[in-house]
């Protein structure tokens, strides 16, 4: 973390064109300490990076923040985030960085078991979905017809056909789901 708030008190100081002696005299702070801050090499108090904020014209916060992320195409298995849950039994989880970019959305849903004299309501939206059963028995209602969809089955449809999806059986139902246009599209 020192490296990082030394790091950015160097390139505010670099940008704004001010010397270690400039920001020393402004500070009160030496040079000395302020040179070994910025390669990462000692602490500071609080109440003196406070008024190296103030130098250099940013919030104290600014140096606790997150370094903004390059763009990654890779969403790791453990930086998958669950993103929604729905009436308690449909957990979706993105597969992609950047959604809100992209045209499709690539999704991992997780269904938990319902009761099978539930009503299931079909409904059908613009677009068109694509699913991947990975694990346990999918329901899925398309153009008011039941199918059961197996692990290693898949269905691609266009999403104006009334659908819907359910997991009768008494365990998870894990599937893949690609949908265009991607609704949290910009």
């Amino acid at each position: 973390m020192n490296k990082d708030i030394g790091k950015k008190v160097k390139e505010l100081r670099t940008q704004k064109k001010m010397t270690l002696k400039d920001v020393s005299e402004k500070t009160s702070l030496s040079t000395g300490l302020l040179s070994q801050l910025e390669r990462g090499l000692t602490n500071i108090a609080t109440d003196s990076l406070q008024k190296i904020a103030q130098v250099l014209g940013v919030d104290l916060a600014y140096f606790f923040a997150s370094p903004t992320k390059k763009e990654s195409y890779v969403l790791r298995s453990y930086e998958k985030e669950v993103f929604q849950v729905v009436n308690s039994r449909f957990i979706h989880y993105h597969l992609t960085n950047g959604a809100p970019d992209k045209t499709l959305l690539p999704r991992l849903v997780e269904l938990l078991p319902i009761n099978s004299e539930e009503d299931i309501s079909q409904y059908a939206h613009e677009g068109e979905e694509f699913i991947y059963v990975l694990e346990g028995i999918l329901t899925l209602f398309i153009n008011n017809e039941q199918i059961e969809v197996f692990p290693g089955d898949s269905a691609h449809y266009n999403s104006s056909t009334v659908h819907n999806w359910a997991n009768y059986t008494s365990k998870m139902v894990r599937m893949l789901v690609v949908s265009s246009p991607n609704p949290f599209k910009m």
